[in-house]
């Protein structure tokens, strides 16, 4: 289908790329955001080789490795510091065709949105919308209305628009931890310059993984009820130096290092599976559809799949936007309700839910081969439209 006007509520990078693909594809595009200022959730974003793809399809192959580290091995290690597995992600990268690329999230929103050829519209709050059976109109706020041929609702966990689709309330699932995450320069008293570095240990966790502009993205994980989690102490160096007490040099020096003010504490949730992801003429996309604990680093990765295939059955069916909307559910419902079910089994794994299990997987990382690891990651890329 050809001169379509496509309404996009949601500016971050499931909305922003695609936007980028619509437009690319000759459609007229409008993306609005109720922010007033685009500030993106979290420090960093482990962008695998299935979400680098989808960027290289879109002409931004030089952009993100500008600004994505480069990243050749993965090393887990005990709370004291010893190694318990020491992984070259060279196989990974020539099974899937591609290296991936940790970014920090401003980085990629900031590429995303040079790279989308029109203005975003912020400070615009959608509260609902309407649909005529020949368009579909967005209700903002204030009194604005914007219609289009169809509308994709990008917006987020907390999604305003997914009712409309599911005609029932979906709330967000508190995973069961809180992470700290944040920026710190590269420093060889941390982490090797290319090595993601992950602590594991009484069901906490610490991560150093490099991106773009000689920094590591950092986070810690602690599984905390969710009361006690919702109440913050002023002191977060504080509070982290307390629930990682004793743990390796590396960790200490993390805590001391990092900054206060630009570090998150967020309350992990996820979402989903739902039982559809379109209605009529919308279409729900990211985290609005399929919000993931982060720990198998495919969130982003997903709503970039999501604006490929629904640009891609837009473009290549005459059979009208609604039938292109089935296909796009059709294609994406089963791969990102498996990616939502297989993060919160690795949630609860890692954060010990069942800590016979968490010890279990302990010992696994200790006996299991560098190959076996990175196959199963490159299972995860290669079920997407990019192989």
């Amino acid at each position: 289908m050809n001169h379509l006007k496509v309404v996009i509520i949601g500016a971050g990078i499931g909305g922003l790329t695609a936007g980028i693909a619509m437009r690319q594809i000759g459609y007229e595009v409008e993306i609005y955001d109720r922010v007033k200022q685009l500030r993106p959730v979290g420090a960093g974003i482990s962008l695998w080789s299935n979400g680098v793809k989808v960027v290289n399809r879109l002409g931004l192959g030089d952009r993100i490795a500008k600004i994505g580290g480069v990243m050749n091995r993965m090393e887990y290690l005990s709370q004291q510091g010893e190694v318990l597995n020491d992984i070259s992600l060279r196989p990974l990268i020539d099974a899937v065709g591609q290296r991936p690329y940790p970014v920090a999230r401003r980085d990629l929103q900031q590429m995303l949105l040079d790279a989308f050829p029109g203005q975003v519209k912020l400070n615009c709050k959608c509260i609902g919308l309407e649909e005529n059976g020949q368009s579909v109109t967005a209700l903002f706020e204030d009194g604005y209305r914007a219609s289009g041929d169809l509308l994709i609702a990008a917006d987020g966990i907390r999604s305003v628009l997914r009712q409309h689709v599911l005609q029932a309330e979906v709330e967000p699932r508190y995973g069961g931890y809180v992470n700290w995450n944040g920026l710190v320069p590269i420093n060889s008293d941390l982490a090797a310059d290319d090595t993601w570095a992950i602590y594991v240990g009484d069901h906490k966790r610490v991560s150093l993984m490099p991106v773009g502009e000689g920094r590591f993205y950092f986070f810690f994980d602690v599984p905390l009820p969710a009361a006690e989690a919702a109440n913050a102490p002023d002191d977060m160096r504080a509070e982290l130096a307390g629930y990682f007490a004793g743990w390796a040099q590396p960790v200490q020096t993390l805590i001391q290092r990092l900054d206060p003010a630009t570090t998150n504490r967020l309350l992990i949730h996820d979402l989903g599976p739902i039982e559809r992801m379109v209605r009529g003429r919308v279409a729900l996309l990211g985290d609005s559809a399929h919000a993931t604990c982060p720990d198998l680093g495919q969130g982003g990765c997903q709503a970039m799949e999501d604006a490929l295939v629904l640009t891609n059955y837009l473009m290549t069916t005459n059979l009208g936007v609604e039938d292109a909307l089935r296909r796009y559910e059709a294609e994406r419902l089963e791969r990102v309700s498996e990616i939502v079910i297989k993060a919160r089994k690795r949630a609860d794994q890692i954060h010990g839910k069942d800590p016979e299990l968490t010890q279990q997987w302990y010992q696994q990382l200790r006996e299991e081969s560098p190959e076996a690891v990175t196959g199963a990651i490159a299972k995860t890329i290669l079920g997407g439209p990019l192989h």
